[in-house]
């Protein structure tokens, strides 16, 4: 797939070229990356090794105590509770929206562009014009919609943020899928009398799917932001919950005398984006490389 009809289906931009790329290495900045991601797969998965505490209990006596204290790593917040603590719990609900919308995304998109791509003229011409009307809408936007109709929490704002994402995913699988159906190879199968679902499973699938995972990738760390961001307008978890969105949107009311409340989150959101993005950017060279 060229780069252009890449950047056309996805948003996202390439390298300039693949002469130019620097071939797989374990560089620092990934390396760091992995230990990262590591540490919140741990997190999510055995909260109790890192953290002790309950996210969901204080003592008043103890609210806005300072980070970097031997009592609280990264302080407490107005009710007492340990910051810490509702970071370590905030990782699986956080892990989960983003992986949960990014298999909604691409089943369901991988679903549109095969029908787009291998059906009749009219029917890709019908769900390509749905795609583009959704794909000018921004996800954020498209995700409240969705919310509003379905309802607030946090099931609820992972369907709607992987629904949000549904036609990039589309248009990707779209564009792949019309490229591989004009292949010699399929053109091979036909001749030879293979049936269309074997064809459909060995040969147009996979390599219309191929280009998604590390696509998918990459959009785990969008996806977390998104759903952050619905949380933080209060569509997502609901207080008290420990989940990253919600504690940014309580920490705003007390920036003025506890700055950790909105800095340790923010922080811990951006680091979790840019991680989950190296990652992904690295898994895309990667496939780029072996496809070249």
């Amino acid at each position: 797939m060229s780069d252009v009809a890449l950047t056309q289906a996805t948003g996202v931009v390439p390298p300039a070229s693949r002469s130019g790329r620097r071939r797989a290495g374990w560089r620092p900045g990934l390396v760091l990356a992995a230990l990262f991601v590591g540490l919140l797969v741990l997190a999510a998965v055995a909260p109790g090794l890192l953290a002790h505490g309950d996210p969901l209990e204080g003592n008043a006596r103890d609210a806005f105590g300072l980070p970097f204290s031997a009592q609280h790593l990264l302080g407490t917040d107005e009710n007492g509770r340990d910051v810490w603590t509702r970071l370590i719990h905030g990782a699986r609900p956080s892990l989960l929206m983003g992986v949960g919308a990014t298999l909604v995304g691409v089943i369901f998109g991988v679903g549109l562009g095969l029908a787009a791509g291998l059906g009749q003229k009219w029917l890709d011409t019908v769900l390509m014009r749905f795609v583009d009307v959704l794909l000018a809408f921004p996800d954020l936007l498209l995700a409240l919609v969705f919310i509003a109709i379905w309802g607030q929490g946090l099931v609820n704002a992972t369907l709607a943020v992987g629904v949000a994402s549904i036609p990039r995913y589309a248009r990707l699988v779209r564009a792949q899928t019309v490229q591989v159906r004009q292949s010699g190879y399929v053109e091979a199968a036909r001749t030879l009398g293979w049936h269309p679902l074997v064809i459909l499973w060995r040969h147009v699938l996979p390599n219309a799917v191929r280009p998604v995972l590390p696509l998918a990738t990459i959009g785990i760390g969008a996806k977390i932001a998104l759903g952050a961001a619905l949380s933080f307008l209060g569509f997502g978890s609901p207080p008290p919950s420990p989940e990253w969105g919600a504690m940014l949107a309580l920490g705003r009311n007390f920036m003025s005398n506890a700055w950790w409340l909105v800095a340790m989150p923010g922080i811990t959101i951006t680091l979790t984006v840019v991680s989950i993005t190296t990652l992904g950017r690295e898994l895309l060279l990667r496939s780029e490389g072996k496809s070249s």
